[in-house]
């Protein structure tokens, strides 16, 4: 049998290797060719831009809208159920970025004030160029007890809610003519079911997000509006540390042992919104600590 390894068989012969002068004669040769350095950091910058934020009062909306501000925005407009916090949040960010900030209140599920208040951002700060969907709620109630007022909410805020502020936005890149990128805030409950709490409307409303943002980026790549989501495992929020006894099981089932900082979000959600993910439309960004590798 001929052994593969052995260069010798059958009478091959194998070639000195290159001595130092033959590699020094070989580097000689090559043409001195500027090779200019690239500022990759650069593509991650939103000069100039205007973002929308929903649910950008507080949380996991919050954290993100300051991250986007710290990157250049020109604009940012809050949208929020909650008064106090919006204008709060509007002052933080416009105190500590230099950003031009906006709050308007709205519930995502009114379809007329949703497209009136996206005309007013226009109008106010001059141009809509990225859209942070993160309005969303969430009940613990078991299926059959599940009230069905309560279940159409949950799927009106998290879905319909989203759909509504991304087409009255989407009509507006279109007009500008120069594309845009929407970010959708999904779940790792779209493709998993949490366990033990019972979350059947969440877990569908998130599912169907994903499914609803991968529609979108494959209907708008024509006018170049770039659709991406992303999707958080458990994060260590003031709301998900007052369930004690679950908090405590979802650290512990975790692979890196803890629950994510709201923080750790913004990172994907500036590549996502910059240049420098200019080739990344329909996907989701799981960010779960390992939670859905097991």
């Amino acid at each position: 049998m001929t052994d593969l390894n052995n260069n010798t068989a059958k009478g091959a012969v194998v070639p000195p290797p290159p001595s130092a002068a033959d590699i020094a004669a070989a580097n000689a040769s090559i043409p001195d060719v500027p090779f200019e350095p690239k500022n990759f950091l650069a593509k991650f910058r939103l000069d100039g831009k205007v973002a929308v934020v929903t649910g950008g009062a507080r949380g996991l909306g919050f954290s993100m809208a300051e991250g986007l501000c710290s990157v250049g925005l020109k604009g940012i407009a809050i949208l929020d159920v909650q008064t106090d916090l919006g204008l709060d949040a509007i002052k933080k960010l416009h105190g500590a970025y230099g950003v031009q900030a906006q709050f308007y209140k709205v519930d995502v599920r009114d379809e007329t004030a949703v497209n009136d208040i996206m005309d007013s951002i226009a109008r106010d700060l001059g141009a809509i160029d990225i859209v942070v969907n993160s309005a969303g709620v969430a009940d613990l109630v078991h299926a059959e007890e599940y009230p069905s007022e309560k279940f159409r909410r949950v799927i009106d805020i998290n879905l319909n809610g989203s759909f509504l502020v991304t087409q009255a936005a989407a009509k507006h890149m279109i007009a500008q003519g120069r594309g845009g990128t929407i970010i959708f805030i999904a779940s790792m409950s779209g493709s998993i079911v949490n366990w033990p709490q019972p979350q059947s409307a969440y877990n569908a409303s998130k599912a169907a997000v994903k499914h609803l943002m991968k529609s979108l980026a494959a209907e708008w790549a024509v006018h170049r509006i770039r659709c991406n989501s992303i999707s958080p495992g458990y994060m260590d929020t003031a709301l998900n540390r007052s369930y004690t006894t679950l908090f405590n099981e979802w650290k512990d089932r975790t692979p890196l042992g803890r629950l994510g900082d709201p923080d750790e979000l913004t990172g994907a959600c500036i590549w996502l919104a910059s240049e420098s993910s200019a080739f990344c439309t329909g996907s989701d960004i799981v960010i779960d600590g390992g939670y859905t590798v097991l």
